[in-house]
């Protein structure tokens, strides 16, 4: 009887660790999952999305051309920012070929356009060659520009396109949701879009621009 009050107790002794290496074990899964999802840990490293009125962030990156560009560079003036998600894939095209195509009406209202996404320079430089782009990309390799705007950053990939006749990988590090911004000339955010319709996104944008300006 004794003996098997202490076996009864042994037992027992060993119930917490068990429940704690399970509690633990359950938190690194979650983790992990989380990470896979989002492609950056869940304490979260993006910002809240800045709302119309807010200043925007200022930041800087490597253009397709190879030349640092600056937010600072471009103050005083409407700039529109949009967020795509992979160069040389079909609904970033759209969008990117519906800015190329309303260009010179974005300029009329005094607007530049710049896109940014976490392709390598050499994918944004076969982007904008392949499809006429007539604005600068930029790289955001590491996604801290999309995510000083609260853009959701997960995980990058590879994808095999044929260009001028062969197959190219293009790698990019990380990759960000579509969303596109409206930063006015005093250097707030007056618009945002964060269920960008990719092959509209640039008509959305110049609708806003209107009620902005009325004009």
């Amino acid at each position: 009887m004794i003996k098997n009050r202490k076996n009864q107790l042994r037992n027992m002794s060993f119930i917490p660790a068990k429940l704690l290496i399970l509690l633990v074990t359950t938190v690194l899964l979650t983790f992990s999952s989380t990470l896979a999802q989002t492609g950056e840990p869940s304490d979260g490293k993006t910002d809240m999305p800045p709302t119309v009125g807010d200043p925007a962030p200022e930041f800087e990156a490597m253009t397709d051309e190879g030349e640092m560009w600056r937010s600072s560079d471009h103050e005083g003036g409407l700039l529109v920012v949009f967020f795509f998600p992979a160069a040389m894939t079909g609904g970033c095209t759209a969008q990117a070929c519906s800015f190329r195509d309303n260009r010179s009406q974005l300029v009329d209202m005094g607007a530049e356009v710049v896109g940014i996404s976490g392709d390598q320079i050499r994918n944004l430089q076969i982007f904008r060659g392949t499809n006429n782009l007539n604005f600068p990309l930029l790289s955001d390799v590491d996604g801290s520009i999309a995510r000083a705007f609260g853009v959701p950053v997960r995980e990058g990939g590879t994808i095999t396109r044929e260009v001028d006749g062969e197959q190219v990988e293009l790698t990019r590090t990380v990759t960000t949701a579509r969303w596109t911004f409206i930063i006015d000339e005093e250097g707030k955010i007056a618009y945002v879009d964060t269920e960008v319709d990719a092959a509209v996104d640039s008509e959305a944008v110049l609708a806003a621009l209107r009620e902005m300006t009325g004009s």
